[in-house]
Formats: C-alpha cells, structure tokens, sequence
C-alpha cells in the first residue's frame, strides 16, 4: 500500500495546460461541502459553490481546488466577500475566457442567501446559443 500523502489547507490553486484551448467548452465544479464562519458570530456556515468556466490556456487542477476551499473552514467571512474572494483567485491562476462562481447558502437566522459573481475576459463573448428541436 503506498504512504498516504499528507493533505493541509492551501492559499492557492494548481492549474494545468487546457487540453483543447481552440475550443469554448465550459466546465463546472460542484462543491457541495463548503464551511466558512460567520464573521459576527463565529458560527458556522454552510454552503454549496458551483464554478462555472470556459477555459482559455490553463485549468484549475481539482485537488488543489479542494485544499483551497478547505482554507475557508475556519476563516470567518461574509458571503459575498469570499464568493468575490474565490473567484478572483481562480480567475487569476487560470485567466479563463468566461468564469462564473455561484454560493449557495444554507437557512441562517430564517435567510437564505446566494451569491453570483462572474468574471468576463475582455472582448470575448460567447457563442449564439444552439435550439434545437
């Protein structure tokens, strides 16, 4: 059995060269096991991020994704600082043409929030959408 690699929370995130960069393809993460902590009463928060992309020369690698969001558990925030927060992260290790982050978050207090924030790269724009019959 090989020796299990030990594992910490990480500020950053890994990317590798997109497979097919000529092409708009989008790609999306679930992450339905997020926590961070409400910065006014420390408790904490749940939440379900979706990453939405469309990438351009590089990806986020998934593992090291998964080390980043971890760094959040413990750290208290508002949820539309570090839903802006996360997206800017990976908006700048992967440069992409299009990103979206969605936060979902769990009932607090009788509320529910979410949060969009989106990312556009400078003079690009998607492809007309495709109906089909």
């Amino acid at each position: 059995m090989p020796p299990s690699t030990p594992t910490a929370p990480q500020s950053n995130v890994d990317t590798f060269p997109n497979p097919n960069p000529a092409r708009d393809y989008t790609i999306r993460i679930r992450m339905p096991e997020f926590t961070c902590l409400c910065p006014k009463t420390g408790q904490p928060d749940f939440a379900e991020l979706i990453l939405e992309y469309i990438p351009a020369e590089r990806c986020v690698e998934l593992k090291s994704l998964k080390l980043y969001i971890w760094s959040f558990r413990d750290r208290g925030a508002f949820h539309e600082a570090l839903t802006n927060e996360i997206l800017d992260t990976l908006a700048t290790a992967t440069a992409p043409k299009f990103m979206r982050l969605t936060g979902t978050f769990n009932v607090r207090g009788g509320l529910y929030t979410s949060v969009v924030a989106e990312f556009r790269r400078p003079g690009w724009a998607p492809a007309p959408a495709v109906a089909l019959p």
